[in-house]
């Protein structure tokens, strides 16, 4: 039987960055697929480079920066200020849709701004605790259901009031009625993600940064975990074998890591959609300097799409389509993505270009949804684990909503713990 001291579950961004920064030779990093990263893999293909879905990085922290690029080629990130837009009614608004609403139809513009104001009128209609609710009582009606409620409940393929009101935390954009009117004459849809980077070969450079601080020999692919035992402290992997364990440090899903540990709870708490990401590569040029498009409304499959083209500065327009289904949806990917193509042509983003390359993947889990109780027994839960010494971190591990770089610090955080031992 194998020993270590850390198990590291998973990969990604997370389990590396904890195998990177714990002062310890003594771990192993199980990674069920045939390849690191999770959902930062990179697909290249006929000329395109494409994420598993689109992976843009918000670094707040310099340090963290500087980690990841001092292990990269000098000229490998770029630096990009956002240009995001949203369809509505066949026109282009610039992003935040509650900031510009200047920028609608008058008739539009009118609704938006007298429910903004009078927006007391309304909020108590819908449960002040869920996420509808805040954005009815934060912004009014004109202003959700034109924009808000929508494309969310297009990314999170559910009814937002089952939604924690805080189910995003920083990452919403909020403006306050002051905010909206002022933007009218100043312009300011700064954002957290107002200028991001990006790697030209790709989100796997990042993954790649931090892979290379861990030996080859320390990273078990094809070995998904299928038991934790947490009295003997011993995990089997897919392959039959066992690991004698000090220490798990885990970035599955939370609600999967339950089921392996063997841990009572009741799994319809711990609910999330599932995401169908097309990756696309035309013969020419689409639309010029946008980086990504949002678009509510119901008539496109579709809630977001986004241009690589236009960050990397190529000269073939290479997209990424994202769509929202239900954790249980069964999704026929050819069918999608003849409607995908079709809605794509409706939108006015493809016109008379050739479809050159394509490919696709189901990220499942995408957005957990957050929730009063998920988090009350996500509380409850991970502090059983960690007294039997299993740590769970991450977005799915977590169950959260956060960037890769809350992902990044979240696993130092976690290795200096240990170091103070």
């Amino acid at each position: 039987m194998q020993k270590t001291k850390y198990l590291i579950i998973g990969a990604g961004m997370s389990g590396l960055a904890f195998a990177n920064f714990v002062d310890s030779d003594d771990y192993l990093v199980l990674e069920r697929e045939p390849e690191i990263g999770g959902w930062c893999k990179t697909i290249k293909k006929k000329g395109f480079v494409w994420d598993f879905s689109g992976h843009f990085f918000h670094f707040k922290r310099p340090e963290i920066e500087k980690y990841l690029r001092d292990r990269m080629p000098a000229d490998e990130v770029t630096t990009v200020v956002k240009n995001s837009k949203i369809i509505y009614k066949d026109a282009l608004v610039d992003f935040p849709f509650q900031k510009n609403i200047h920028q609608l139809p008058q008739e539009d513009f009118i609704e938006c701004l007298y429910d903004l104001y009078f927006r007391d009128e309304v909020k108590d209609e819908f449960d002040q605790d869920s996420f509808k609710g805040m954005l009815y009582e934060k912004f009014g009606k004109g202003i959700s259901e034109k924009f808000l409620v929508p494309y969310n409940e297009k990314l999170y393929a559910c009814d937002l009031e089952e939604l924690d009101r805080n189910a995003m935390g920083r990452f919403f954009p909020y403006a306050d009625l002051e905010d909206i009117i002022r933007n009218m004459r100043r312009p300011d849809n700064v954002s957290y993600n107002a200028t991001f980077t990006y790697p030209k070969n790709g989100a796997i450079m990042y993954v790649n940064a931090l892979a290379s601080e861990v030996p080859d020999e320390k990273i078990l692919l094809e070995q998904d975990l299928t038991n934790i035992d947490l009295q003997r402290k011993v995990a089997t992997t897919s392959s039959g074998d066992e690991i004698e364990f000090e220490y798990v440090v885990s970035s599955a899903p939370f609600d999967k890591l339950l089921q392996i540990a063997e841990l009572e709870h009741d799994p319809s708490v711990f609910t999330y959609n599932k995401v169908l990401c097309f990756n696309l590569g035309f013969d020419k040029k689409g639309p010029e300097g946008i980086h990504w498009i949002y678009l509510p409304e119901k008539k496109y499959s579709f809630y977001r799409v986004g241009f690589y083209d236009n960050i990397l500065g190529t000269d073939r327009m290479s997209m990424y389509v994202e769509l929202g289904f239900e954790k249980d949806a069964e999704v026929d990917r050819q069918a999608m993505k003849a409607q995908v193509l079709e809605d794509l042509k409706t939108a006015g983003i493809v016109e008379d270009h050739e479809l050159v390359a394509d490919h696709s993947v189901v990220l499942d889990p995408a957005y957990v949804h957050i929730t009063q109780d998920s988090r009350a027994e996500f509380d409850r839960l991970s502090s059983i684990l960690e007294l039997r010494g299993v740590h769970s971190i991450g977005r799915y591990g977590g169950w959260t909503y956060c960037s890769i770089e809350d992902n990044i610090v979240e696993a130092r955080e976690l290795a200096e713990k240990f170091n103070a031992l």
